[in-house]
């Protein structure tokens, strides 16, 4: 039989291989798992993309454009039909259309078709830009409508209602909006697809549009203002 001090050496001889053994097992397990959490090569869970959002999916810049020199009509004008063609009347320098349905009051194109000279033409009723744009763009502008009052904003020749939104029409539901106040449209045109919302709520999001065309403002009932028109093209 082994004498004491024989037992103790021979538990010591057992006993400290079996512990160092687990030892390394957990520290090599325990090691391995911070490692694979650590870095996501080793198998870890990716990173959730950010969200979709307008302003990532188009990276929209900061510099426009004026459209609007906050003075006179330069850049706009009627689009007169002769032998069955458009012409453009361009009203540059002046502050006020031929027949009075827009001007330019204290710094915002004022559309008011309740106080105009009658012409016999229905192509006065709107105002276009000079200018047509085939490219992407982003458009803003500001409008404040009077009570019922009705316009338009014309993207290549598409209507997109601008009103007096809560009164009647299919936007007459919106949160943002402020009745006989200044707000704010943002129209984002890609292909032939604009998004359009009103102080960031939704107007249409699929507007169908063709491939090019100008601009217009829509003189229909009632007092509307507009400023602050500012357009980018996106490359």
């Amino acid at each position: 039989m082994f004498g004491k001090s024989s037992s103790i050496i021979f538990l010591d001889n057992v006993i400290k291989p079996i512990w160092r053994t687990m030892f390394l097992f957990f520290l090599i397990t325990f090691v391995g798992i911070s490692t694979a959490t650590a870095n996501p090569v080793s198998g870890a869970k990716p990173t959730e993309p950010k969200p979709l959002t307008k302003e990532n999916l188009l990276d929209q810049p900061t510099d426009f454009d004026s459209l609007f020199n906050g003075k006179d009509l330069t850049g706009w004008g009627y689009r007169n039909k002769e032998q069955g063609e458009f012409v453009f009347d361009s009203f540059k320098g002046r502050n006020q259309s031929n027949d009075g349905r827009f001007k330019v009051i204290d710094g915002s194109l004022t559309v008011n078709p309740n106080n105009y000279v009658e012409l016999n033409d229905p192509s006065y009723i709107t105002l276009w830009t000079e200018e047509e744009y085939p490219n992407d763009f982003i458009l803003t502008i500001e409008f404040r409508a009077s009570k019922n009052a009705d316009s338009g904003i014309f993207i290549r020749g598409i209507q997109l209602q601008c009103r007096d939104y809560l009164v009647a029409g299919p936007y007459k539901d919106l949160k943002n909006y402020k009745a006989q106040e200044w707000n704010r449209i943002e129209i984002v045109v890609k292909g032939n697809v604009a998004l359009c919302t009103c102080n960031g709520e939704l107007l249409e999001d699929a507007l169908k549009l063709p491939a090019t065309g100008s601009l217009g403002l829509e003189a229909d009932r009632g007092q509307v203002e507009y400023r602050n028109i500012r357009i980018k093209e996106l490359q």
